[in-house]
Order: C-alpha cells, then structure tokens, then sequence
C-alpha cells in the first residue's frame, strides 16, 4: 500500500533555505511531495529531501562502523607505543572521566558509595 503523503509541496515550501528532511518512506512512494527514490533533491528554496533507499540498513552500519571507530581511538590511548603494551596515563582527562574502579576503590564521584546521613 502506498505510503500516505504526511509533508505537502507548500509546506517544504514553507521552509527554510538549509531545512533536511528525511523521508523514511520513500521506498513506496514516500511521505514528502517531491520526494524521489534514491535521490536527494534540492528544491527551488534550498530544502533538501533526503530519499535514500534502506535507511534503517544505512544507519545500522554507520553507527557500528563510527561506535568501532571511537572505541578503537580510546582504547588506543591506553596502550605505550613503544612498548606495544598497556600504558594506562593515570592523568588523562579521558582517563579521569572514565575510570570507575583502581586498587580495588571506587573513584569515580558519580559510582562513589553514598556517605552514611547521620542520624
């Protein structure tokens, strides 16, 4: 069943030069007039309609590849060059806002055990 047209051609005219939509839909027959499978197009005031075919699928892989990424790029702070292993900078300010737990104590502030009220 064709998808229901949510966005009318007024209202992507209606906006601003620079406004992103996103049409989810665009594989049957989309949400957004002007919308075209595939493409992204950009209209006479600025506005681009993004209709790219499996977005879900898109994003899966993009959010996978860029959390890898950052994790490869973190873990790589922790390892000394030129021994080619583990050289934790106790110092690092990335180190500091991540670390929970050293010599077996909690010091992180926000892990911190709640102090006893006095009563």
């Amino acid at each position: 069943r064709p998808a229901p047209k949510l966005v009318s051609a007024e209202m992507v005219a209606s906006m601003k030069a620079g406004s992103v939509i996103i049409d989810l839909a665009v594989e049957r027959g989309g949400n957004v007039e002007g919308a075209v499978p595939g493409e992204v197009v950009t209209t006479a005031n600025g506005v681009r309609i993004v209709g790219h075919l499996n977005v879900p699928g898109r994003l899966a892989a993009t959010a996978s590849q860029l959390y890898a990424k950052n994790l490869y790029a973190f873990v790589e702070t922790l390892v000394d060059k030129a021994t080619k292993s583990l050289g934790v900078k106790w110092d690092d300010e990335l180190v500091k806002a991540t670390l929970l737990t050293r010599d077996g104590a909690v010091v992180h502030p926000g892990f911190a055990p709640a102090q006893a009220s006095a009563a």
